[in-house]
């Protein structure tokens, strides 16, 4: 469901000062052919919350003075467990960013646990970025989220 840049000009002007404004929860880890990506959250949701972010943040840039219209796409996983849930997360969003044509550039987790997730992607029409890099997937090789005493921490590597 897409609305009006009148309706949405809070939530335009928060998103564009949310980019440029919030610190980074994520790092590029050194990989030969592929990006590695260190993402950190201080529970699972925001574990979750920071990866798909940091995938954008690294595809996309927001062409300065361009505002569009939001949609918001209704999401629900479930899986074996938490790698394949956080894996098919990220590829569920990927393919949705290229089938919608759109630059996720918030997310609301509203349910999850190690095995299921029910969250909501807000999108931007990618016609007003800069793609800076076309990623394929997010891959199980160099994988590994774990609990640490200050949260969450996740590594893994994208297909580009």
């Amino acid at each position: 469901m897409f609305f009006t840049k009148e309706q949405n000009k809070f939530l335009i002007l928060a998103t564009e000062a949310s980019t440029f404004l919030m610190p980074k929860n994520y790092e590029l880890i050194e990989h030969t052919a592929d990006i590695g990506i260190k993402v950190k959250g201080n529970d699972l949701a925001g574990l979750f919350k920071n990866a798909a972010l940091a995938l954008f943040d690294i595809i996309a840039e927001r062409q300065p003075g361009k505002n569009t219209l939001l949609k918001t796409i209704p999401l629900s996983q479930a899986a074996d467990d938490l790698e394949e849930l956080f894996i098919d997360w990220l590829n569920e969003l990927l393919s949705l960013s290229a089938t919608e044509e759109l630059i996720f550039t918030d997310v609301h987790i509203d349910a999850l646990d190690e095995r299921s997730l029910r969250a909501r992607a807000v999108g931007e029409e990618d016609k007003y970025f800069t793609l800076k890099v076309e990623m394929k997937a997010a891959t199980y090789h160099g994988l590994k989220i774990e609990k640490t005493g200050s949260g969450w921490e996740a590594s893994f590597i994208i297909d580009v």
